[in-house]
């Protein structure tokens, strides 16, 4: 059903456009997004993949596929390398595949299961870098520095986008039916 879908053109597109921002946004606001000592994390990419999911209704977007391969271009145009996010996007999705089934979809539990979200994506990030070496922040530095701006920030993200993303997808959706 994807396939015959305008889904097939909007979610790529609305994917890139997420790429393009995540990395846009923090070039652009730098001094605010990380004046020392906080660090705020933009996280368009898994907003709109969490949000993706939920108004995709009956047309199954293969979410897996392009969080992988968002994944590969947020890594290599980040860093130069292939890194984390090859892994935590589709884990992301999948976490949000497990915690949709325990709550019917509406604005609140939307915006809880994208906080558990983003959570998880920042804990796993600061184990991993902790594990290798790149960092050496605390556990407690991380959550008051690090995970609690970035929090906020991309909850502000998810009131400003929520609803135009959602009547994208209703106008998408219902001009398919017609």
């Amino acid at each position: 059903m994807y396939r015959l879908s305008r889904l097939r053109f909007i979610f790529p597109i609305g994917l890139f456009l997420a790429l393009f921002l995540d990395g846009s946004l923090s070039n652009l606001w730098a001094k605010l997004y990380f004046a020392y000592p906080y660090s705020m994390v933009s996280e368009l990419v898994i907003l709109w993949l969490v949000l993706s999911y939920f108004f995709e209704q009956d047309i199954s977007i293969p979410l897996i596929p392009f969080s992988i391969a968002a994944g590969v271009v947020f890594d290599l145009y980040s860093s130069g390398i292939l890194g984390l996010n090859i892994f935590l996007f589709p884990l992301i999705v999948e976490l949000t595949k497990v915690l949709s089934r325990y709550f019917s979809p509406s604005f609140l539990t939307i915006i809880m299961i994208f906080f558990v979200d983003i959570v998880v994506l920042m804990t796993l990030t600061y184990w991993a870098y902790s594990l290798v070496g790149i960092t050496s922040m605390g556990i407690g530095d991380f959550l008051l520095f690090s995970l609690t701006p970035t929090l906020a920030l991309n909850l502000v993200y998810f009131v400003i986008f929520y609803w135009p993303v959602s009547v994208l997808y209703q106008h998408a959706l219902n001009d398919q039916r017609v």
